[in-house]
């Protein structure tokens, strides 16, 4: 198993769990409220909070995982296949685990959803793609 084949949402995954879990028993909505960084504005602040730097962390890692689904190798089929655990872990995290059920978390199961779907649309349009290049002298 190689590096590249780990699904990147995974560290999404872990910092969420890794923040929420084990926040000391305080409500998981008020761990995500936490101001990380406040900066002033004309007409007031602009606060960035654990929770939106964990969507925005999502969505570039997001971006990462479409990149690495347009490659056609072997590892890229494990790491489809990674991708589809995570986010059947990710689900049922979110449907038993009451520290789970914040729009955060939900943002994080949705992206893993997306990650698959997209992972297994590319990565077939882009494997047709090459055996229609390959067949053509």
């Amino acid at each position: 198993m190689s590096v590249r084949s780990i699904p990147l949402l995974v560290f999404v995954f872990l910092a969420y769990n890794l923040i929420v879990l084990f926040a000391g028993g305080v409500k998981p909505y008020e761990v995500l409220e936490f101001k990380v960084l406040i900066v002033p504005m004309m007409t007031g602040f602009w606060e960035l909070t654990t929770g939106d730097l964990l969507v925005l962390s999502l969505f570039v890692l997001m971006f990462f995982e479409l990149l690495k689904s347009t490659y056609t190798s072997s590892i890229s089929l494990l790491d489809h296949a990674l991708s589809m655990i995570l986010f059947v872990i990710c689900l049922v995290e979110f449907l038993l685990l009451p520290q789970a059920h914040t729009s955060v978390f939900f943002f994080v199961v949705v992206g893993s959803l997306i990650d698959v779907i997209a992972g297994y649309t590319i990565g077939i349009r882009v494997a047709r793609r090459d055996f229609t290049i390959g067949n053509n002298p």
